[in-house]
Formats: structure tokens, sequence, C-alpha cells
């Protein structure tokens, strides 16, 4: 979450005009996160999330992201519900942005998360995969393998001032991506941006999973590598073997992965660190001045990156057979 296009409480309370959830008490940005404008609205009938959605999401496919929310809250699963406006809908416009209105999730995200959170958000992972069986929504995911090349060719020589040396090393792994990219693995509809700030915990006990945005149509196990990466490496970029077999247990339980799944995972997680670090890259030179948003740092994920170009056997990750 973040905040891109601030808001006043004159264009607010005209916004909440659209509901019936009471007067406005009081609201505030959320400055975590990097692609919409997020504010916390708390109303006489309760508390909401309010988004405005920025450029990188097009308005043609909001009714897709509101759909999957609606659908796997309609199975149970914790999730944000969007919450409809007087006329039935649920996307209108604030501040010449699309937005919406979502319920609000009780429960914190693990800042130093530990093998008991990661055993729970493989098994909330495995369980939102199970649950759109039957979604008929689809969405092509725009920060594919296809995407990947072109979005490091618009960051160009800028690469050179973040990190020394990083425009062969990247070209060099894509080059290595595109030759060995599995394609033929069970795949559905994935939340594909499943890191810690967006999964709340009561406790020990999973909560809810938020921030569908990147949500989209692309194989199980890569949103399982995405998982690995963003749970299991400790504050000094090391891979965790104990939390990535808890996280790969609690997967596990739930929704077994097929042998090429996990042939496929080492693979996967170069993928999938890759695509992370080069959006943050691009983010991190390219956010506006002035922006209420937390940048990410791109060597983080550089150093998953090169831990993954490392490893062949999935076992490294904690698999049991």
């Amino acid at each position: 979450m973040a905040v891109y296009t601030d808001i006043t409480e004159g264009q607010l309370r005209d916004f909440l005009a659209q509901y019936d959830l009471g007067e406005l008490l009081s609201y505030r940005g959320i400055a975590e996160g990097v692609e919409n404008s997020n504010f916390i609205v708390h109303l006489e009938g309760g508390e909401f999330i309010l988004t405005l959605y920025e450029k990188r999401v097009n308005e043609e496919e909001l009714p897709f992201f509101v759909g999957l929310m609606d659908h796997l809250a309609g199975k149970g699963f914790a999730c944000p519900q969007p919450v409809q406006r007087s006329d039935g809908g649920v996307i209108g416009h604030l501040a010449d942005r699309p937005a919406a209105m979502v319920t609000f999730l009780e429960g914190v995200w693990p800042r130093e998360p530990l093998n008991i959170h990661c055993e729970g958000v493989g098994e909330a992972l495995a369980r939102m995969h199970v649950d759109v069986a039957d979604f008929e929504g689809t969405r092509r995911n725009g920060l594919s393998l296809s995407d990947w090349r072109p979005l490091f060719e618009q960051v160009g020589d800028k690469a050179y001032a973040v990190i020394e040396g990083l425009a062969a090393e990247s070209r060099a792994m894509l080059d290595r991506l595109e030759a060995e990219w599995p394609h033929d693995l069970p795949a559905g509809v994935i939340h594909a941006d499943a890191f810690p700030d967006n999964v709340f915990f009561l406790g020990d006990r999973f909560s809810g999973l938020i921030d569908f945005y990147f949500a989209c149509s692309d194989l199980f196990a890569y949103d399982v590598a995405i998982v690995l990466n963003a749970w299991c490496f400790d504050a000094d970029h090391r891979f965790d073997r104990q939390k990535g077999e808890a996280l790969l247990r609690g997967y596990q339980s739930v929704r077994r992965l097929s042998d090429a799944e996990k042939a496929a995972l080492p693979t996967l997680c170069r993928g999938a660190a890759t695509r992370f670090m080069l959006t943050r890259l691009y983010d991190w030179i390219h956010t506006p001045e002035g922006a209420t948003v937390t940048k990410k740092d791109p060597r983080q994920p550089l150093s998953w990156m090169r831990y993954h170009a490392q490893v062949e056997d999935p076992e490294a990750y904690g698999l049991a057979e």
C-alpha cells in the first residue's frame, strides 16, 4: 500500500455518500507498499480500506480483482471483501482515479516471520489455489517471463548507478530463464505478491491475505516460488531451510506438488527473484519525488537471485519426498 494521490476530506465525504456506512469519523493514508494509494477509513459502520487505483492498474481489469476477492470470501477464505455502493456497484471514482472500498481485516503482518508463520502462509496459499478452481475470471500476468527483458531495458544504463555490473548479470540470468522456463505445470489464478506485509496473523494463526492487485493466471508453483523468496531469507540474505521446509509442509498439507512442479522449483525461484529485482529496480529509479511511498531496495531480491542461481536440487528448499 502507498499514497501517490492525496484526497481532501470534502472529496472523501462526497465519495462516501455513495455508501450506506454512516458518518466519516477519521481517515489516514497508509505508506507501506508501492502500487496504489490506500487509506484506512473509520466510519460509523466500521473500519474499511479505500484504494485509489494508480497507473499500473488497468481500470478494465478491476472487475477481475474485485470478483476474485468476492469469490474467495464466498468460499470462506480470509480476504478483504469489496463493499457495495447504494447502486449495487463496487467501483467508483475519486480524485480522478478509479476507487473501491473493501472490508478491514483484523491482524498484523509478521515483521520477523517464524517457522509457524511460514507454515501458515503455505497452507493459506494452497487453500487459495484450491478455492479458485471454479473461478471463471482470467487475467494475463503482465509481469511474466516475456515482460522481464523489456522491463530491464527500460532501466538501461541507470542500473549501474544502483548496482555495479548489474546489466551483464541480469541479461545472463534472463538468457538462462528463457531457456529453462517450464510451461506445462498446473496453473490457475495466483496471488503473485504474498509477501509478509500482505499476510495477516492473529498471534500464530493466519487471519487474512490482502492486496490482490497482482493476481493473475499463471503457474501455481510459481506462486510457491514467490513466497519462498519472500518468507525464507534471513536479515543477512541467507536462505533459511527450516522456514522453507515449514512453508512447503503447510502448502502440501492442502495441495500436493507434482513431481514436475518440484523439479521446476529452482528455476521458478530464480525467476521470481529476478522479477522482484527488476520491478524494485525500476521503481527505485522512477518513483516520483514527494510520493508517500516506501521504496524497496532491489539489492534484496538480487541476493535471492544469486542464491537460487546455484541451486539445482529442490531439496535445498526443505522439500520432503
